[in-house]
């Protein structure tokens, strides 16, 4: 009965933050909108999201308050010794894999991206790269498969790194958007060596959590009018029934949150559990490729059986011996 009671507790607290939050629309705004939608709206002036704040302050400091609360009351039950005495069995058992499956990850995203001729998402395709593309193309079979199988990898991360280093320099710092890759691949090189792996999971965090920030600043800052089309096309009004420039602005300020959360380490867990429920709601609602989500469903499955390493703010202030919070 007790594991019952807590289990009942968790649900409900992480039901709550998902049902309070309902700004959390998590979609790459390129990919699901046309090419001529995506080049208009980045040509047009975009309108800055914080002007619907003067309109909406009601609703924008009551749901701050309220996700606040929320937070809070996570981040309390998640350092509850007793919880984490609860878990920590299960969670120490994962812990040991969580290595293999972000490297299995990186394998499977590289060779599908070789396979889908684009490089880690569809609006960069490999012919951007003129006559080098079937070179690119083949160093990612050649990178992915050496990952995945678990040889050289050393030299497998080592084209990987070069392949995001040419894409760096085609791309410019929209590239940031994919920093996640980045992440991966200093991964896969750090746990090599097993005293390097807190670094290989600081890598990955702070990797993650770039890429997931600057595409929000980029989607729905910078360029908001891609996420008030993305808001109107798909009538997101009917969900969330605030002024579309609000919902933008709510969805940017979240996504941005949720990325600094990776970067600094706090709340992964719950964090993860957030941003799947999000990820698998955009992939069903928006009928989007499912290839350019792997790493993201990858990474997040690989960060929650992690947990916190040294380099976190939870796992330097909370953790107690081998028990860490939980959430």
């Amino acid at each position: 009965m007790r594991y019952l009671r807590v289990l009942y507790v968790v649900g409900a607290l992480a039901a709550l933050f998902f049902i309070l939050a309902p700004f959390g629309v998590s979609a790459h705004e390129v990919y699901v909108l046309s090419a001529d939608t995506i080049a208009n709206d980045i040509r047009t002036p975009s309108p800055n999201p914080f002007g619907a704040f003067a309109t909406n302050r009601f609703q924008f400091f009551l749901w701050g308050f309220i996700a606040f609360v929320v937070v809070s009351t996570i981040f309390f039950a998640s350092i509850t010794h007793r919880f984490e005495m609860l878990f920590e069995p299960a969670l120490a058992r994962l812990r040991p894999w969580a290595g293999a499956v972000a490297r299995i990850t990186l394998g499977l995203c590289l060779i599908a991206s070789a396979y889908n001729g684009a490089l880690f998402g569809p609006e960069l395709p490999l012919s951007d790269f003129g006559g080098y593309d079937i070179l690119v193309q083949l160093g990612l079979y050649v990178a992915g498969l050496l990952i995945l199988l678990n040889r050289f990898v050393s030299v497998g991360a080592s084209i990987a790194l070069i392949i995001f280093a040419v894409a760096t320099v085609r791309y410019g710092v929209y590239i940031l958007t994919y920093l996640n890759y980045l992440g991966e691949i200093a991964l896969a090189l750090f746990l090599l060596k097993p005293k390097y792996e807190a670094y290989a999971f600081l890598a990955l965090r702070v990797g993650f959590g770039v890429s997931v920030a600057f595409a929000a600043l980029y989607g729905k800052f910078l360029h908001s009018n891609l996420a008030l089309s993305v808001v109107s096309e798909y009538n997101l009004t009917q969900f969330f029934h605030f002024d579309p420039l609000f919902i933008v602005l709510g969805a940017c300020i979240i996504e941005v949150l949720i990325g600094i959360f990776f970067i600094v380490g706090f709340e992964l867990r719950h964090t993860v559990l957030f941003f799947l429920f999000w990820l698998f709601l955009s992939l069903l609602y928006f009928g989007e490729s499912v290839w350019p989500h792997l790493v993201l469903l990858g990474v997040n499955v690989a960060i929650f059986m992690y947990g916190y390493d040294k380099w976190t703010v939870e796992g330097r202030l909370f953790n107690r011996g081998k028990l860490q919070p939980f959430l």
